[in-house]
């Protein structure tokens, strides 16, 4: 009988020891609950979700997992696939683009997505004040003369000038399509028919929930909180309390375990004043261009961004490839240099750009270039400014050269290639953005056409065009692409990073014990 208790004693012991292990893994695993939870860290949360509003922070990011728009960028890429549009049509004029809605949508709340729906969205988006309308579509009201429903699943963009890159904005997720109603309190609520829905918002936080029914298929986490992150020291400690599975950077993080990287859109470029000497003549721009080490540039970058060899990054469409843009023997650099009627005697031009040290450390970078150059023999001199003087300097264009950045805006060439290249762009003033002051009626010309033909693949095969122009006659210089960076844990699986920074994240699960 004593035997028998000491036993049973025994036995309760054990399991008692086994039930407690267990709860303690599962404390320390997060729980079954926070496995189906997905915990995003972000740098500057919205105080509202609407996509109108969506430019920059987190606002994009959030907006692309709440809201559809018409068409979506591919993976990797700026190219579009189909979404809430399943084809378009546009007319022979290029004015009237007609967009076929998907049948059987409808947004979080149960309301369907029909064309008036539709239009409305994007009427509010044309009127509100600032943010994205303007700037992906040439001001306000801008390009769009009139969105209007043509018929139940039929929605039409009427333009008041055939422009080809609107398909390729419409990805963006600040024209992502939006249900507006009023809240008892008067605040305005935005409604979206995306994979997730938002179930709570708050100061430095947003939940978001899978949606039922989505046309896309279910969400692969039930749920997304988004939290404000800002600093390596943040993200390193809600790492180290495993209560962050991805961190999405302003900056390169400091801790690289676990980190990803893919080069973005944002592009730093050396632009020569080609209405003064030495850069007028083609051949010594080329000079440069050959001297320039990109060893030395991508050691001067760091984790920051990446040499680009090409006038348009990696992920955007009509990308041409071929023969890189930098690097050279020194054999050529002094030929190219004789070819262009040698260089000055007594002159060393200034470059001028600002002093930055973040993300990409400007002085290291233009130590760099300037090194490289000495060491083919074409003296130049760095001036450092604050950027209201370096922009003030550059419009007046009393400048040599300069290093500047710009961005491809909705990820179309036509808002990269134009600005910076094209006569349009070369008045001074406040509306300069062509800082080399180059002007090349042939270039004009392609780049001109590509942006009112509506048919893809010629508008490629002009951009490829448009490119070999400027690889002819380099008025700029690419330098290097901006990388954009996520940091996650090992159980994150299926996380594939855009060039863009909106990354499709209903794809993305948890896989405990990995």
């Amino acid at each position: 009988m004593g035997l028998r208790l000491v036993l049973a004693a025994r036995h309760a012991t054990t399991s008692f020891v086994l039930v407690l292990a267990l709860l303690l893994a599962v404390a320390l695993d997060g729980s079954a609950q926070t496995r189906k939870e997905l915990r995003v860290g972000v740098a500057g949360i919205p105080a509202s979700i609407d996509p109108a509003a969506a430019i920059d922070g987190a606002g994009p990011l959030i907006a692309r997992q709440v809201f559809d728009t018409l068409v979506a960028y591919r993976e990797g890429t700026t190219d579009v696939d189909p979404a809430l549009a399943t084809r378009w049509v546009v007319s022979r004029d290029g004015l009237t683009w007609t967009f076929t809605l998907r049948a059987g949508v409808h947004f979080h709340d149960g309301t369907p997505v029909t064309a008036s729906e539709v239009a409305a969205s994007f009427q509010r988006a044309q009127a509100r004040e600032g943010a994205v309308w303007p700037t992906l579509l040439r001001g306000r009201p801008g390009i769009v003369k009139e969105i209007r429903a043509s018929d139940a699943q039929s929605v039409q963009f009427l333009l008041v000038q055939p422009y080809a890159p609107l398909l390729t904005v419409l990805a963006h997720p600040g024209l992502g399509v939006a249900r507006m109603t009023t809240a008892s309190d008067g605040t305005n609520r935005f409604t979206g028919s995306g994979p997730y829905r938002v179930v709570d918002l708050a100061p430095g936080r947003v939940a978001l929930e899978a949606a039922p029914g989505y046309w896309g298929g279910p969400a692969r986490s039930e749920r997304i909180v988004f939290l404000e992150v800002a600093t390596d020291d943040n993200a390193e400690a809600e790492f180290d309390a495993r209560a962050l599975d991805i961190w999405f950077p302003p900056v390169p993080p400091r801790r690289m375990a676990g980190a990803l990287s893919i080069p973005g859109l944002r592009v730093g470029y050396l632009a020569f004043q080609t209405e003064k000497e030495p850069f007028s003549r083609k051949r010594i721009r080329h000079a440069v261009a050959a001297a320039l080490d990109p060893a030395a540039i991508g050691a001067a970058l760091e984790s920051s961004a990446v040499p680009l060899q090409s006038f348009l990054p990696p992920g955007v469409w009509a990308r041409r490839e071929g023969s890189p843009v930098l690097g050279g023997t020194r054999e050529a650099v002094r030929s190219m240099v004789a070819d262009g009627g040698g260089w000055p005697k007594a002159q060393k031009p200034t470059m001028l750009t600002t002093g930055e040290t973040s993300p990409v450390n400007i002085p290291k970078l233009t130590a760099a270039i300037e090194a490289s150059l000495a060491a083919a023999d074409i003296p130049i001199q760095v001036r450092l400014e604050p950027a209201e003087i370096v922009q003030a300097t550059l419009q007046a264009g009393e400048h040599q050269m300069t290093l500047v950045e710009a961005s491809v805006f909705g990820g179309d060439p036509h808002l990269f290639l134009f600005p910076l290249s094209t006569s349009e762009s070369a008045a001074r003033g406040a509306k300069a953005l062509n800082y080399s002051f180059y002007r090349n009626p042939r270039l004009d010309d392609v780049l001109v056409r590509a942006s009112q033909l509506s048919f893809r693949p010629e508008r490629a095969r002009l951009y490829q065009r448009a490119q070999a122009l400027l690889a002819d006659d380099l008025p700029w210089l690419p330098i290097y692409v901006r990388l954009v960076w996520g940091v996650a844990r090992p159980e994150v699986r299926n996380l594939r990073l855009h060039p863009t920074g909106f990354h499709r994240l209903s794809g993305v699960s948890l896989e405990p014990g990995s």
